[in-house]
């Protein structure tokens, strides 16, 4: 038997369908990033850039020390992102994917309609 070829590899169940398939490990340095790793960074990274807590962030840091801005903040953003995770997993395990992208299409489409209708100056 080959353990070598067993030890680089995993077993991973697909959510959604309960399959279980192999996966290869890679073992050099850009298989230890791993795809979703790269996939989650870039998602937050470009949905935070430009948005109103890092504008905020940004005005607090130019008045205050910025070395406890940036700790405050990694450890906010953290904090958030921590639940989101756990919260997302804890849905995932109840709840089908498309069931959740149904509601959140939902959702979306009635403030999009409740937008058009109501006056944001509230008269």
């Amino acid at each position: 038997m080959n353990y070598e070829k067993e030890a680089a590899t995993s077993l991973v169940q697909d959510p959604e369908s309960g399959v279980i398939r192999k996966t290869a490990k890679s073992s050099s340095v850009v298989g230890m990033i791993s795809r979703i790793f790269l996939q989650s960074f870039t998602l937050t990274f470009l949905a935070e850039w430009g948005d109103r807590s890092q504008l905020a962030t940004i005005i607090l840091a130019a008045r205050e020390d910025v070395v406890g801005v940036a700790v405050g903040g990694v450890l906010g953003h953290s904090l958030c992102t921590g639940l989101a995770v756990m919260g997302g997993r804890m849905i995932a395990q109840r709840i089908s994917v498309r069931t959740v992208t149904l509601i959140g299409g939902a959702v979306f489409l009635l403030f999009a309609i409740t937008a058009l209708f109501l006056d944001p100056n509230g008269e």
